[in-house]
């Protein structure tokens, strides 16, 4: 199997109604990550594209209509769409094409334009209940995953404001983020808790924004990055799993299907102590409890103490493990696939010392990111190290 690279990565803005087409978006971001690694798109051997429902960009066919923005057009192409968890399984479907040894030079880019679904981005998700068991009660995710959070924090004590930390924590990182949609240096918990109730006990300030945006990353094989980049960052170990469709016959506690991807990639990986091999995570967290679920479904901790592990300080950048250096999505935005750039673009620039402001401090070797779908039941995961 070929050893994988990643040797640039580019984002645009994150915003609400970006006045650019998805496809702008997608060579913006494309653009950025090719001129980091030396190349054009003419040296790209293959485009791998990653966008969640057609619905929210207001089209159909959504993978053939970004095709040429993407710089796809008259390549071998391909588009994946796991939900949430589009944004690291996108470039976990490059890394199969090259170690394969099908391709040595792959554009990857994630694109978002959620401002295009009226009357709100909720309403891509309308009908995906089943009409018989779900959809008569008439559900929402946001009531859904409030389910998931009273379920964690009743099963282990945990108070309110040690969830609040958290999007205090990651907006505040945002402020360091050029192309963050919520930041603020001066958000305190107070303002999380006096925060207006969605569905008990999630507020407002306890969930990520939907954004427009896109990113990239150029991913090649060992040859081309050692020929082409001294900033390289390797792809270690993947993974991804996804559970069964009903929610209402899972435990919510805690996210299995996320530690069994996480099993897989660290196996890969020859990581067998997590918690002391791991040096700085980006797990996704489009709600704050997310990031302590998925904190402890990478194994990070044990069950139920990343709160505590926030609390302690451990997971600043100058703590002893840094989550989300990056601000998250809580922070720089939501659109769903295209926060690649904030997981494994985060990855990658704090790796290979890029992150400037952002950069962590115990000089991070081997980093892992995740990300989160379909109805609270897909995970997938990827560990990089430093070249």
């Amino acid at each position: 199997m070929n050893k994988v690279a990643c040797i640039g990565a580019g984002m645009t803005l994150f915003w609400r109604r970006l006045q650019e087409t998805g496809k702008e978006m997608c060579w913006e971001a494309a653009s950025m990550a090719l001129d980091q690694a030396g190349l054009t798109l003419k040296d790209i051997d293959m485009v791998v594209l990653g966008s969640a429902p057609d619905a929210f960009d207001g089209i159909h066919m959504k993978g053939e209509n970004l095709l040429d923005g993407a710089g796809g057009a008259k390549k071998p192409y391909m588009r994946v769409f796991t939900g949430g968890g589009t944004a690291v399984f996108t470039p976990i479907a490059a890394w199969w094409h090259i170690a394969s040894g099908l391709a040595e030079k792959v554009l990857v880019v994630c694109e978002e334009k959620m401002s295009s679904c009226f009357p709100h981005p909720q309403s891509a998700f309308g009908h995906i209940w089943d009409p018989i068991l779900d959809r008569p009660l008439k559900p929402n995710l946001v009531w859904i995953f409030a389910m998931e959070m009273n379920r964690y924090m009743t099963a282990y004590g945990i108070k309110k404001e040690d969830i609040a930390r958290i999007a205090v924590k990651n907006k505040r990182n945002a402020a360091d983020h050029p192309c963050a949609q919520l930041p603020d240096a001066n958000i305190t918990i107070d303002d999380v808790l006096n925060s207006e109730v969605m569905a008990w006990p999630v507020q407002r300030l306890d969930i990520s924004p939907p954004s427009d945006g896109a990113s990239a990353l150029v991913m090649t094989s060992e040859k081309v990055a050692k020929k082409q980049s001294d900033d390289i960052a390797w792809v270690e170990g993947t993974g991804w799993c996804i559970d069964k469709t009903m929610w209402t016959c899972r435990d919510l506690v805690f996210p299995e299907y996320v530690a069994k991807a996480a099993k897989q990639a660290y196996k890969m990986a020859k990581i067998d102590n997590p918690r002391k091999q791991i040096h700085v995570a980006e797990p996704y967290d489009p709600f704050d409890y997310k990031e302590c679920h998925h904190t402890e479904g990478l194994l990070l901790c044990d069950k139920g103490k990343a709160p505590d592990m926030t609390k302690e300080g451990i997971t600043y950048r100058d703590g002893d493990l840094p989550i989300c250096p990056s601000g998250g999505l809580l922070g720089v935005g939501n659109p769903i696939a295209a926060t690649m750039g904030i997981k494994v673009g985060e990855l990658y620039w704090q790796l290979t010392q890029q992150a400037g402001k952002r950069q962590v401090k115990n000089d991070p070797e081997v980093g892992v990111c995740q990300a989160w779908g379909d109805l609270m039941q897909y995970g997938s995961v990827l560990v990089m190290r430093r070249g």
